[in-house]
């Protein structure tokens, strides 16, 4: 069987996982999760990094943070994984969608400024696959408008938009670290920020919101644990140490698959490069012309052990929103093409050439 994703683990690792379980200090409180912040704000540029559980509860506490809530709304893509709308409708806010551009996969960036309101506190940005958002115009309508960036790079480790690495725009950015991530903690978020208030507020908020200065379980508000463990933390700084040749290792994947995949017939294969950034295949996915050319495929490669994953599902047709009645009689043709379309094949780090040749052949072969 080829994985949909195999991790990297090639580094210091088991080394560092080690010294945690030597010393003792395997819980949320430990050296490494303190390097591990530091070394990541400081790899994004950005002056305070907050190590969380997982990206949902990056989210969770960010959207807190930045104190939006009941009658506020903000921004956001259909097109993307469910956390950050999640994340918005259990604050009490609303998400407002938009949809998707059909080269990039991105959210469509003209569509904003339209979907603006009163009642609009935030524009959530998701980098979507591989490619970056086009952030100039949403850092202008931010300022323009007098609203958050929240920025979710959960699959953007070391990609730049401009030359300027994606995760250092936002007032208040957002990673993953999962393990089909370019830097992997098994399970895994962080938090990063330039203001140092805000920094201390998500501090507070992933560990159950306790008091910096005062007694101890007394609480005047609700957060979470939403804590990172040392163990964790120490995979993650291994991890951080290789970033640069796991960045060259993914793009190396995907320039293979494409070259591998030239001819198919029927397919959409995803661009390898925009004005602003070169694709960095967090994955590489495809969009059949049809969805049942693409259940055909995905049919294919699963009789051959070969691993695929469907494109995310849009917001404005999952059913826990529609019970909720958000989302009513709204249509996004774009991103429905993609979620029904779209699927990814092996794509993780630990995949080697004669896997993607493997791959291609299959999927190439009539």
């Amino acid at each position: 069987m080829i994985p949909v994703n195999t991790p990297l683990l090639s580094g210091n690792e088991l080394k560092y996982v080690t010294e945690c379980i030597e010393t003792g200090w395997i819980s949320s409180e430990g050296p490494f999760i303190k390097k591990f912040e530091e070394g990541f704000a400081h790899y994004i540029g950005l002056k305070n990094g907050i190590a969380v559980s997982n990206g949902s509860a990056a989210l969770d506490i960010a959207i807190k943070a930045l104190g939006i809530g009941k009658g506020d709304e903000v921004i956001m893509p259909t097109f993307t994984i469910i956390s950050p709308a999640q994340s918005i409708v259990t604050a009490g806010a609303t998400p407002v969608l938009v949809d998707s551009d059909s080269e990039t996969w991105n959210m469509d960036v003209s569509q904003i400024e339209a979907k603006i309101t009163p009642r609009t506190k935030a524009i959530l940005v998701v980098h979507i696959y591989g490619l970056p958002v086009e952030m100039d115009t949403i850092v202008a309508l931010c300022q323009k408008y007098n609203l958050k960036l929240i920025e979710d790079a959960a699959e953007m480790h070391g990609q730049t938009y401009n030359g300027k690495l994606c995760g250092s725009f936002g007032d208040i950015s957002v990673f993953s670290f999962y393990p089909n991530k370019h830097i992997t903690t098994g399970e895994g978020g962080m938090i990063l920020c330039n203001d140092d208030d805000l920094a201390a507020q998500c501090q507070k908020l992933r560990n159950l919101a306790f008091e910096p200065n005062g007694r101890r379980f007394i609480h005047n508000e609700i957060g979470w644990n939403y804590r990172m463990t040392n163990l964790q933390a120490a995979l993650g700084v291994a991890q951080l140490e290789k970033i640069d040749y796991h960045v060259q290792r993914k793009r190396a994947i995907g320039n293979l698959y494409a070259d591998g995949l030239k001819g198919i017939k029927g397919f959409q294969l995803p661009l390898k490069a925009t004005a602003s950034a070169e694709n960095i295949y967090w994955v590489f996915g495809l969009v059949a012309d049809t969805e049942a050319l693409q259940i055909e495929m995905v049919n294919k490669l699963t009789a051959a052990k070969i691993g695929t994953r469907p494109f995310f599902w849009c917001m404005h047709e999952q059913p826990v929103f529609r019970k909720m009645g958000l989302f009513a009689n709204e249509q996004y043709p774009v991103a429905e093409r993609l979620a029904r379309n779209g699927f990814y094949i092996p794509s993780g780090l630990g995949l080697t050439d004669n896997d993607i040749f493997e791959v291609c052949a299959i999927m190439t072969k009539s």
